[in-house]
């Protein structure tokens, strides 16, 4: 079995407290340093910052690698891709958020900020929930591979459909709920008017930042969980790919169109971990195995999208210059 149930976490004392003490500088350096003042974050500044994260996370894996082994090293690697692949697709989402909240660039960098501050708590709570629940009952490894499978053909068949952020439920709620200014007040989340508090479109917008992550987490931690149920290994993989996930939005949101997919890539990762997780007491997956399908349907998934994107530029092209010679 890949999944040792019950099997003890590298994680030490000293190592918890040094990868949090990590974080916590990380985070105050980025806003107190690097983004003190609102800016619109290029590409080029969102590219270095994207491989400055990918290159700590690779230096981690080493780490880890070199310190408690190959094993552990595999499974930090793995989970590290495969959260680092679904936060992708939190990308799409983001974007529509800011577009239906009406965010200007120069504000979206705070708002992801804290709604990825908040999701590390969140996600700390969800991965010590998960790996409890396997190792006290076994029969949750089956209960969430069937849960993957399930998500990863409904991801496959809603592939095409685009979330529209301000029919969601939990937005209609919020603006009959909460008092809120139809505009933005500069940064600030809330405003005070006639003594009274007032959220801004900017609180709307961290709502749903917020609650589209935890949707997200309920997927990708049941995932990571059929890779490794060492807590430790589980929830560094997971806190560097929400790190570097704010660099990664400023990359691809431009591009989301692009990678259209992308989604079907991450459906067959999803139904392949689930499966793995369903035949695991019958059926040993070896980690190079697992690496090896993460990263071809990710490669082929991409792949496919840049090429079928270039298609349709060309046919756009000669579209064009089709009418222009035509008499």
């Amino acid at each position: 079995m890949d999944l040792v149930i019950g099997s003890s976490s590298i994680g030490t004392p000293w190592l918890w407290s040094a990868f949090l003490a990590f974080v916590l500088v990380m985070l105050a350096l980025d806003l107190g340093v690097f983004h003190r003042k609102s800016h619109v974050v290029g590409f080029r500044e969102a590219l270095v910052w994207s491989a400055v994260w990918i290159a700590l996370a690779l230096i981690f894996c080493a780490f880890v690698w070199t310190r408690f082994g190959e094993t552990k090293g595999k499974e930090f690697l793995q989970g590290y891709l495969l959260e680092k692949a679904l936060s992708v697709d939190n990308i799409f989402v983001f974007v529509l958020i800011f577009r239906a909240t009406k965010i200007p660039l120069i504000l979206q960098h705070r708002v992801l900020y804290w709604g990825i501050l908040t999701a590390l708590v969140l996600r700390a709570v969800m991965i010590f929930a998960g790996v409890e629940l396997i190792e006290r009952f076994e029969w949750m490894i089956f209960v969430l591979g069937a849960f993957l499978v399930f998500t990863g053909a409904k991801l496959f068949a809603q592939r095409e459909e685009e979330m529209r952020p301000e029919d969601t439920k939990l937005m209609q709620w919020a603006k009959r709920t909460i008092r809120s200014t139809p505009t933005l007040e500069g940064d600030r989340f809330f405003v005070k008017r006639d003594g009274r508090n007032y959220a801004t479109p900017m609180f709307l917008a961290l709502l749903m930042v917020e609650f589209t992550d935890v949707v997200f987490a309920v997927d990708s931690i049941p995932a990571i969980l059929g890779v490794t149920v060492d807590q430790f290994v589980v929830f560094t993989s997971n806190i560097f790919a929400i790190l570097g996930l704010r660099s990664l939005f400023f990359c691809l949101a431009g591009m989301m169109d692009k990678f259209r997919y992308l989604k079907v890539g991450l459906a067959g990762i999803l139904v392949f971990i689930g499966l793995k997780m369903c035949c695991s007491k019958w059926v040993h997956v070896d980690h190079d195995v697992s690496l090896g399908v993460i990263l071809g349907l990710l490669t082929l998934s991409v792949a496919a999208s840049l090429v079928a994107s270039r298609r349709d530029e060309r046919r756009e092209r000669e579209a064009a210059a089709s009418k222009d010679a035509a008499p």
